[in-house]
C-alpha cells in the first residue's frame, strides 16, 4: 500500500534517487517521496532535494521514511517547520512547510552527520 496520493503526478526532481510526485490544487502544490527502503544517506539527499521545491512558496514537502530524521531537523533553520506521524508499520510521515523567518536554512548540505 502506497502512502503516497494515487492522482499525485510523478515529477523529475534534480538530485534525486526516489521518484518524487506533486498533487497540486488550489495552485498550491504538495510534493511527495518515499524513502522507507533506503539506506543512509539517501534520505537525506532526497529530503534537501525536496526541499529546494518548497523554498519560500506555500508548498508542502511529504517524506516517507523509516525512521524520524534527527540528522536532517538539526540541519533546518526556522525557516523551513516540520511535522512528525508515526504510520501503521513503523513508518514515519514528515511534513515540510516553509515559514518566512527571515531566516535561511543551507540546503546544500546533504552528509547526515
Amino acid at each position: 500500500m502506497s502512502l503516497i496520493p494515487i492522482e499525485a503526478n510523478k515529477i523529475e526532481v534534480a538530485g534525486a534517487t526516489v521518484d518524487f510526485f506533486e498533487l497540486a490544487k488550489d495552485g498550491v502544490s504538495t510534493y511527495y517521496f518515499d524513502s522507507s527502503k533506503c539506506g543512509p544517506p539517501d534520505p537525506m539527499v532526497n529530503a534537501m532535494s525536496g526541499l529546494r521545491l518548497i523554498k519560500n512558496t506555500n508548498n508542502t514537502l511529504v517524506m516517507i521514511n523509516f525512521k524520524s530524521p534527527g540528522g536532517l531537523f538539526a540541519k533546518l533553520e526556522a525557516d523551513i517547520a516540520h511535522t512528525v506521524e508515526n504510520m501503521d508499520g513503523g513508518l514515519v510521515k514528515i511534513t515540510f512547510t516553509n515559514v518566512n523567518s527571515g531566516v535561511d536554512s543551507d540546503l546544500t548540505q546533504t552528509a547526515c552527520h
